[in-house]
């Protein structure tokens, strides 16, 4: 697989947003336009309570490191970690660590608002951030954990096959969008209610009209 150069690195957090809508994330990294929403914000202050600053927290067996720089050549990505968990284990389960005694497992924690999804944006923006540390520190990572703020409650998600080929395929798709500086029209549905870009992107004006409401248009011709 042919690697990345770090100036063509695209953000990581760019996945859940290009996952939910092409044209948003495009909105966002191609045309850099943003907009908050309450629902952004609300998302914001989550992050903010587990992004205190780079830091290293023991707990008995358990290592947590917060605001973790992660990266991946391979898919061109880079990014911050919300939780990196480091539990104790065996030397066959896990690796060492610089300064620290016995062997560890590396377990990565993504915090969202809200609740699960039904969509896997949340579940591959997490599997994103387990392939950067699984490069970056020479591991296998089976698994790892979605936090949802609406329902305090950790969803595992395993770090499968299926799930790597999707990410591979997505990273792929926004690497050829961003070089080609592409903005892709969408479909409209009722998930751009809710998006903090609908003012920007005006998803109406995107609804190619029909055939038949251009002639009704061009003859004047009332609906009944």
């Amino acid at each position: 697989m042919t690697e990345y150069k770090e100036e063509d690195f695209l953000m990581l957090s760019g996945i859940q947003h290009f996952v939910f809508c092409k044209r948003q994330w495009a909105l966002i990294e191609i045309e850099e336009q943003w907009a908050d929403n309450l629902r952004t914000i609300e998302g914001n202050i989550l992050h903010q309570r587990a992004h205190e600053g780079p830091t290293l927290e023991s707990r008995g067996q358990l290592l947590i490191s917060r605001e973790m720089r992660v990266f991946s050549a391979k898919l061109g990505i880079s990014g911050i970690c919300d939780v990196v968990e480091f539990h104790r284990c065996t030397q066959q389960e896990g690796i060492s660590l610089f300064q620290k005694e016995g062997f560890y497992r590396v377990v990565p924690v993504e915090y969202k608002k809200g609740e699960p999804k039904i969509s896997d944006a949340d579940r591959l923006q997490l599997v994103a951030q387990a392939v950067c540390l699984e490069e970056m520190l020479c591991t296998d990572i089976p698994y790892g954990y979605l936090y949802y703020g609406a329902t305090r409650h950790r969803e595992k998600v395993e770090i499968t096959q299926e799930f790597r080929q999707k990410l591979e395929n997505v990273c792929a798709q926004m690497h050829d969008l961003f070089q080609r500086r592409h903005t892709p029209m969408v479909k409209r549905t009722k998930a751009c209610n809710a998006c903090s870009l609908k003012e920007i992107c005006l998803p109406k004006l995107l609804k190619r009209p029909s055939v038949h409401d251009y002639i009704r248009r061009q003859t004047g011709e009332e609906e009944p």
